[in-house]
């Protein structure tokens, strides 16, 4: 079965424009409804696609974190071009790291890191990922077990160079959470790894700047724009927004 790819999206609103950042191994999909909430309370809404990402782990793996933060700053740029003076980021997992390093690199209005990883011990974890997310996404196109075990197999074989560098990149944007000097707010499920919920506190520990928040969702995991408590993330992040020093 073919699979449809997800793609970018962008729903115009207002003239308050939020870039919202996707995950390693997830898609747009993981934005998506917080997009919507945002945008039928006037805000702009732009998530980049980043390259390798909704299609198969084997085409994932010809990418790299390089690649993708040049999405992420296209995806601002694009904003900027279409008129938006002030943008403020929000990410989930990878994409909260670069949440981050947007706060660090580009002048923002505000900053949201969801469930983000400052340390990057080893590039297992994300081995791990790409597998769990190779297995489901060849079940879903209809493709038998044993043939699933076995392109699994080949693809576990790869060195997957990139993953290095995935490392590289969240240890670079943690050691630098100090130079985020725009209002904050981080969000973490209690239920997820204990890397993140310390990473959680690290952040909120880090960045320079009085105007943060640290919330904890007692009953999420990892990706909380998609769990139980989705609609309390989606308003916090709502009123948050709505916090910051915008221009009109």
């Amino acid at each position: 079965m073919k699979v449809k790819a997800p793609e970018s999206f962008t729903y115009r609103g207002g003239k308050r424009a939020v870039l919202l950042l996707h995950g390693f191994t997830g898609s747009t999909g993981d934005m998506k409804k917080l997009g919507k909430y945002l945008h039928d309370r006037d805000y702009t809404c732009h998530g980049p696609l980043y390259r390798g990402h909704g299609v198969s782990a084997e085409a994932l793996v010809q990418t790299g974190p390089k690649e993708w933060w040049e999405d992420v700053v296209n995806g601002y740029q694009s904003l900027k071009d279409e008129g938006y003076e002030e943008i403020a980021v929000a990410g989930i997992s990878l994409g909260g790291v670069f949440s981050l390093k947007v706060g660090i690199e580009l002048p923002v209005t505000g900053v949201v890191s969801m469930c983000a990883p400052t340390q990057g011990k080893s590039s297992d974890r994300q081995k791990n990922r790409l597998l769990n997310y190779a297995q489901a996404y060849k079940k879903f196109e209809g493709k038998d077990a044993e043939q699933i075990a076995a392109e699994v197999k080949l693809l576990e074989e790869d060195p997957m160079h990139s993953l290095k560098d995935v490392v590289n990149i969240i240890n670079e944007t943690g050691e630098n959470l100090d130079l985020i000097t725009s209002p904050t707010l981080v969000l973490q499920g209690r239920l997820d790894d204990p890397d993140y919920t310390d990473s959680a506190l690290a952040i909120f520990n880090e960045v320079d700047t009085q105007h943060k928040h640290l919330i904890w969702y007692e009953n999420s995991g990892h990706i909380i724009t998609l769990g139980k408590e989705r609609e309390q993330v989606y308003e916090d992040v709502f009123r948050f927004l709505n916090t910051l020093n915008w221009s009109e």
